[in-house]
């Protein structure tokens, strides 16, 4: 039997054992990387969810408080909802203003009951009171008064008004345009 040559003889073909390990650790930081964008994602997403819900509870809140018909007893008032399967509690308070028959209403939602302790995920803000003047007497009021009306001018120089919003067109004159005298050719 003949030797082969050593030209003939193919080195073996693989990965050695660094090689194999070194593309494990590749794929381990990149799968953490990958791992710790998705539940990130799923925490904010459960955070925006949340606070979508205070939000909603919130402003129903303010709703409930403007219907009720019974005045301000105290200063501020506190309670317990189920929604969305989950409880919550809200924090009602009343602030005076400059105007002495309203009042700044300011609700705050916080998940759990009212032993749990944290920030509020949703607050607003709304006012409640009397009227300050007779419905509907907006309308009355010209609102353009001290103000200038704004006009356009179309190419042959006429000026068309424009109606105040909730006011009435007042006749405005139409200026007419200037003849152009024409140059008589000279002979």
């Amino acid at each position: 039997m003949t030797r082969p040559r050593p030209r003939d003889i193919h080195p073996s073909r693989g990965f050695t054992l660094i090689e194999v390990l070194v593309a494990l650790m590749v794929v381990a930081i990149g799968l953490a990387a990958l791992m710790l964008a998705v539940s990130g994602t799923a925490r904010t997403s459960g955070y925006l969810r949340d606070k979508t819900l205070a939000q909603w509870m919130a402003l129903n809140r303010l709703s409930e408080v403007r219907l009720n018909l019974t005045k301000f007893g105290q200063n501020t008032d506190v309670g317990e909802v189920n929604f969305a399967n989950r409880t919550w509690h809200y924090d009602t308070r009343y602030f005076d203003t400059s105007i002495a028959t309203m009042k700044r209403v300011v609700v705050r939602v916080y998940a759990g009951d009212a032993k749990t302790k944290g920030n509020p995920l949703a607050e607003s803000t709304g006012f409640l009171g009397s009227a300050v003047s007779t419905p509907g007497s907006s309308n009355t009021k010209d609102w353009t008064d001290g103000s200038t009306v704004a006009t356009a001018t179309s190419p042959t120089n006429t000026v068309t008004p424009v109606t105040p919003i909730g006011g009435t067109q007042t006749p405005t004159p139409t200026p007419t345009p200037t003849p152009t005298p024409t140059p008589t050719p000279a002979p």
